[in-house]
């Protein structure tokens, strides 16, 4: 399988490149993803500003695109949505329409997308048909994927990973929460009621690889571990899997007064479960937290 990655040298992405032969490579700086992944081609693209070149997509059977700005990097403001849409909504559309030029386009498109799609629903259950929410990020995610189903429009078969909390060593969520639980100051966040969607690393590889390869698949699909647990559980099981207490609890006030709207990521709740990913044939390598804990620290 030739492939083209965008967002090839974030965490998700740095994972998936090591499983591909000699994969294209679309980064804002060519030579930086040259030399921090190995065995890749790597051509410029800014995915805001215009379209890649069509030669890039030459031979290539598989895209799967991750590139966006971090959602997690910081305290959003105005300025901070608008690029963290851009970079996804604009940089999706600009794909699609190179993808369409070409007569010898790739069959399919594995396009990311987020659980934040389904916004804060309690304990509801959430499979692919679940409608999605009204906050900012739901509405995101929703104009994310109609941008990447316009593929379909030309006869590319396309997959919307609706991912969960990363777990993975080196990166992703578990990086930053790890520092306060190793000294003893960890503790679930607000009243540790809300579900927390998760997936080990490996697990969103395989999860991307299965799409590319099943031709079955397609539409979103719940890149989420199969059994779902609250934050307060998560908080106790990472604490044990690090042999240090969790009895620090974070204050929901405390987290919107230092984090504002960003808070949500946080605290809304998201029961999600991979019931596409079940129909296809998906084994899980990672299906419960505790062993996705032990593995990673």
């Amino acid at each position: 399988m030739r492939a083209l990655v965008t967002g090839a040298t974030g965490f998700i992405g740095s994972h998936l490149v090591r499983h591909l032969e000699r994969p294209v490579v679309l980064s804002r700086d060519p030579q930086r993803a040259a030399a921090a992944l190995s065995n890749v081609e790597a051509y410029a693209w800014n995915p805001q500003a215009s379209p890649p070149e069509e030669r890039v997509f030459q031979g290539v059977d598989a895209v799967f695109h991750l590139a966006g700005d971090p959602i997690a990097a910081g305290r959003w403001n105005d300025a901070r949505k608008k690029s963290m849409r851009e970079s996804r909504v604009l940089g999706t559309r600009h794909l699609v329409e190179t993808m369409a030029r070409r007569k010898d386009r790739p069959r399919v498109l594995v396009s990311a997308s987020a659980v934040g799609y389904y916004g804060d629903r309690g304990e509801e259950i959430l499979e692919e048909t679940s409608k999605p929410g009204s906050d900012y990020l739901a509405e995101l995610c929703a104009e994310w994927e109609a941008e990447a189903a316009r593929a379909k429009e030309f006869g590319v078969r396309v997959v919307n990973p609706r991912i969960g909390i990363v777990l993975g060593k080196g990166g992703g969520a578990l990086a930053k929460m790890l520092t306060p639980f190793r000294f003893g100051a960890g503790g679930r966040l607000g009243d540790g009621r809300q579900w927390m969607p998760w997936i080990h690393v490996d697990d969103l590889v395989g999860v991307m690889l299965h799409a590319a390869s099943q031709e079955k698949l397609s539409g979103p699909a719940n890149a989420v571990a199969p059994v779902p647990v609250t934050n307060a559980e998560f908080t106790r099981e990472l604490g044990a899997a690090l042999h240090r207490p969790a009895i620090f609890p974070v204050p929901a006030f405390m987290l919107r007064l230092l984090l504002g709207e960003m808070a949500d990521l946080l605290l809304s709740s998201q029961r999600a479960v991979p019931a596409e990913l079940r129909k296809s044939g998906y084994a899980f390598r990672h299906p419960d937290l505790a062993s996705a804990l032990r593995a990673i620290v």
